[in-house]
Protein backbone atom coordinates (compact mmCIF):
# COMPACT_ATOMS: atom_id res chain seq x y z
CA UNK A 1 0.00 0.00 0.00
CA UNK A 2 0.96 3.61 -1.05
CA UNK A 3 0.56 6.93 0.84
CA UNK A 4 -2.45 8.45 -1.30
CA UNK A 5 -5.03 10.91 -1.13
CA UNK A 6 -7.28 7.16 -1.15
CA UNK A 7 -6.13 5.67 1.57
CA UNK A 8 -4.49 8.26 3.98
CA UNK A 9 -8.00 8.97 5.55
CA UNK A 10 -8.92 5.54 6.21
CA UNK A 11 -5.11 5.06 7.69
CA UNK A 12 -5.52 7.90 9.93
CA UNK A 13 -9.22 7.06 11.25
CA UNK A 14 -7.83 3.66 12.09
CA UNK A 15 -4.98 4.97 14.06
CA UNK A 16 -7.25 6.99 15.89
CA UNK A 17 -8.84 4.58 16.99
CA UNK A 18 -4.98 3.29 18.55
CA UNK A 19 -5.32 0.14 15.09
CA UNK A 20 -2.00 -1.37 15.60
CA UNK A 21 -1.62 -2.77 12.15
CA UNK A 22 -3.21 0.81 10.64
CA UNK A 23 -0.06 2.25 12.82
CA UNK A 24 2.57 0.17 11.71
CA UNK A 25 1.47 0.65 8.26
CA UNK A 26 1.79 4.53 8.47
CA UNK A 27 5.05 3.84 10.16
CA UNK A 28 6.36 1.51 7.53
CA UNK A 29 4.72 4.19 4.74
CA UNK A 30 6.35 7.28 6.34
CA UNK A 31 9.39 6.58 7.96
CA UNK A 32 12.01 7.47 5.24
CA UNK A 33 10.21 11.19 5.08
CA UNK A 34 11.09 11.15 8.75
CA UNK A 35 14.55 9.56 9.12
CA UNK A 36 15.32 12.09 6.35
CA UNK A 37 14.78 15.21 8.11
CA UNK A 38 15.75 13.95 11.43
CA UNK A 39 18.83 12.86 9.56
CA UNK A 40 19.56 17.02 9.14
CA UNK A 41 19.16 17.22 12.39
CA UNK A 42 21.42 14.35 13.72
CA UNK A 43 25.45 13.82 14.66
CA UNK A 44 24.96 10.25 13.58
CA UNK A 45 22.58 7.67 11.96
CA UNK A 46 21.95 6.50 15.75
CA UNK A 47 20.47 9.79 16.50
CA UNK A 48 18.67 10.43 13.42
CA UNK A 49 16.53 6.39 14.41
CA UNK A 50 16.00 8.06 17.69
CA UNK A 51 14.47 11.39 16.44
CA UNK A 52 12.16 9.59 14.20
CA UNK A 53 10.87 7.03 16.75
CA UNK A 54 10.42 9.56 19.31
CA UNK A 55 8.34 11.71 15.93
CA UNK A 56 6.55 8.65 15.73
CA UNK A 57 5.51 8.38 19.83
CA UNK A 58 4.62 11.85 19.22
CA UNK A 59 2.52 11.37 15.75
CA UNK A 60 0.65 8.65 17.13
CA UNK A 61 -0.19 10.26 20.53
CA UNK A 62 -1.49 13.54 18.96
CA UNK A 63 -3.45 11.97 16.13
CA UNK A 64 -6.26 12.76 17.38
CA UNK A 65 -5.59 16.13 16.85
CA UNK A 66 -5.50 16.09 13.07
CA UNK A 67 -7.88 16.87 10.95
CA UNK A 68 -7.81 17.22 7.30
CA UNK A 69 -9.83 18.87 5.29
CA UNK A 70 -11.17 16.37 2.32
CA UNK A 71 -11.61 18.45 -0.26
CA UNK A 72 -7.95 19.44 -0.91
CA UNK A 73 -5.41 17.16 -0.80
CA UNK A 74 -4.78 15.53 2.43
CA UNK A 75 -1.70 13.43 1.90
CA UNK A 76 0.33 16.79 1.54
CA UNK A 77 -0.95 18.29 4.67
CA UNK A 78 -0.70 14.95 6.68
CA UNK A 79 3.32 15.35 5.73
CA UNK A 80 3.21 18.98 6.73
CA UNK A 81 1.48 18.54 9.91
CA UNK A 82 3.97 15.14 10.65
CA UNK A 83 7.00 17.36 9.46
CA UNK A 84 6.23 19.95 11.91
CA UNK A 85 6.49 17.45 14.48
CA UNK A 86 9.61 15.70 13.10
CA UNK A 87 11.38 19.26 13.08
CA UNK A 88 9.98 20.17 16.62
CA UNK A 89 11.00 16.79 17.71
CA UNK A 90 14.58 17.57 16.48
CA UNK A 91 14.82 20.80 18.20
CA UNK A 92 13.55 20.22 21.38
CA UNK A 93 16.19 17.18 21.71
CA UNK A 94 18.91 19.95 20.49
CA UNK A 95 17.60 22.13 23.46
CA UNK A 96 17.65 19.11 26.11
CA UNK A 97 21.16 18.11 25.22
CA UNK A 98 23.39 20.76 23.43
CA UNK A 99 27.00 20.99 24.80
CA UNK A 100 27.86 23.55 22.21
CA UNK A 101 27.59 27.24 23.57
CA UNK A 102 25.24 29.38 21.20
CA UNK A 103 27.49 32.48 20.43
CA UNK A 104 26.14 36.23 19.37
CA UNK A 105 29.27 36.94 16.91
CA UNK A 106 27.31 39.51 15.55
CA UNK A 107 29.24 42.30 17.13
CA UNK A 108 32.58 40.40 16.72
CA UNK A 109 32.25 39.46 12.69
CA UNK A 110 31.94 41.58 9.81
CA UNK A 111 30.16 38.57 7.90
CA UNK A 112 29.18 38.68 4.39
CA UNK A 113 26.35 36.54 2.69
CA UNK A 114 27.59 35.63 -0.66
CA UNK A 115 24.87 34.29 -3.10
CA UNK A 116 27.15 32.10 -5.55
CA UNK A 117 29.18 29.78 -4.06
CA UNK A 118 29.86 25.46 -3.76
CA UNK A 119 26.02 24.84 -2.58
CA UNK A 120 25.09 25.43 -6.30
CA UNK A 121 27.68 23.31 -7.82
CA UNK A 122 27.06 19.56 -5.06
CA UNK A 123 24.49 17.59 -5.35
CA UNK A 124 22.01 17.72 -2.24
CA UNK A 125 23.37 14.82 -0.57
CA UNK A 126 26.85 16.16 -0.12
CA UNK A 127 25.43 19.37 0.95
CA UNK A 128 23.37 17.78 3.88
CA UNK A 129 26.55 15.81 4.82
CA UNK A 130 28.79 19.52 4.72
CA UNK A 131 25.69 20.12 7.19
CA UNK A 132 26.01 17.86 10.02
CA UNK A 133 29.93 18.71 9.75
CA UNK A 134 28.67 21.87 11.64
CA UNK A 135 28.14 22.73 15.56
CA UNK A 136 24.98 22.02 16.56
CA UNK A 137 24.11 25.21 17.06
CA UNK A 138 24.84 26.52 13.75
CA UNK A 139 23.48 23.35 12.01
CA UNK A 140 20.10 24.18 13.97
CA UNK A 141 19.97 27.49 12.79
CA UNK A 142 21.12 26.91 9.29
CA UNK A 143 18.84 23.60 8.98
CA UNK A 144 15.55 25.69 10.26
CA UNK A 145 16.14 28.89 7.99
CA UNK A 146 17.42 27.38 4.58
CA UNK A 147 15.92 24.28 4.61
CA UNK A 148 12.53 24.65 6.25
CA UNK A 149 11.96 27.99 5.78
CA UNK A 150 11.27 29.61 9.01
CA UNK A 151 12.04 33.40 9.86
CA UNK A 152 14.56 34.57 12.38
CA UNK A 153 11.83 35.63 14.80
CA UNK A 154 10.45 32.18 14.39
CA UNK A 155 13.99 30.83 14.84
CA UNK A 156 14.55 32.69 17.65
CA UNK A 157 11.45 32.04 20.00
CA UNK A 158 11.95 28.33 18.86
CA UNK A 159 15.43 27.91 20.20
CA UNK A 160 15.18 30.61 22.31
CA UNK A 161 17.76 32.59 21.62
CA UNK A 162 17.83 36.29 19.95
CA UNK A 163 17.50 37.15 16.41
CA UNK A 164 20.54 38.64 16.29
CA UNK A 165 22.14 35.86 17.19
CA UNK A 166 20.06 33.83 14.82
CA UNK A 167 21.40 35.84 11.97
CA UNK A 168 25.10 36.03 12.98
CA UNK A 169 24.58 32.18 13.34
CA UNK A 170 23.10 31.49 10.15
CA UNK A 171 25.97 33.78 8.53
CA UNK A 172 28.94 32.22 10.48
CA UNK A 173 27.36 28.74 9.22
CA UNK A 174 27.14 29.97 5.93
CA UNK A 175 30.74 30.67 5.89
CA UNK A 176 31.71 27.13 7.70
CA UNK A 177 29.88 25.73 5.20
CA UNK A 178 31.18 27.27 2.19
CA UNK A 179 34.96 26.51 3.12
CA UNK A 180 33.57 22.88 3.80
CA UNK A 181 32.47 22.35 0.26
CA UNK A 182 35.14 24.54 -1.34
CA UNK A 183 37.57 22.19 0.24
CA UNK A 184 35.24 18.85 -1.16
CA UNK A 185 35.21 20.52 -4.50
CA UNK A 186 39.34 21.26 -4.60
CA UNK A 187 39.77 17.69 -3.25
CA UNK A 188 37.41 16.30 -5.83
CA UNK A 189 39.40 18.58 -9.14
CA UNK A 190 42.65 17.05 -7.65
CA UNK A 191 41.17 13.64 -7.36
CA UNK A 192 39.80 13.65 -10.97
CA UNK A 193 43.28 15.50 -12.28
CA UNK A 194 45.24 12.59 -10.84
CA UNK A 195 42.61 9.86 -12.51
CA UNK A 196 43.13 11.58 -16.13
CA UNK A 197 46.75 11.88 -15.68
CA UNK A 198 47.01 7.86 -14.06
CA UNK A 199 44.78 6.76 -17.23
CA UNK A 200 46.26 9.35 -19.83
Amino acid sequence: MSLSNQNILSIIDSCKQNDRQSQQELYRLLYSYAYSISFRYSKDEQEANALTNDSFLKLFKNIHLCSLDKSTNPTNSFKGWFRTIVVHTCIDRYRSTKTAKIYDISTQYGLTDHTENGEDKLGYKEIILAVKQLSPAYKAVFNLHVIDGLSHDEISKLLGISVGTSKSNLSKAREHLRNILEKKMNFNKLYDATIRQGTG
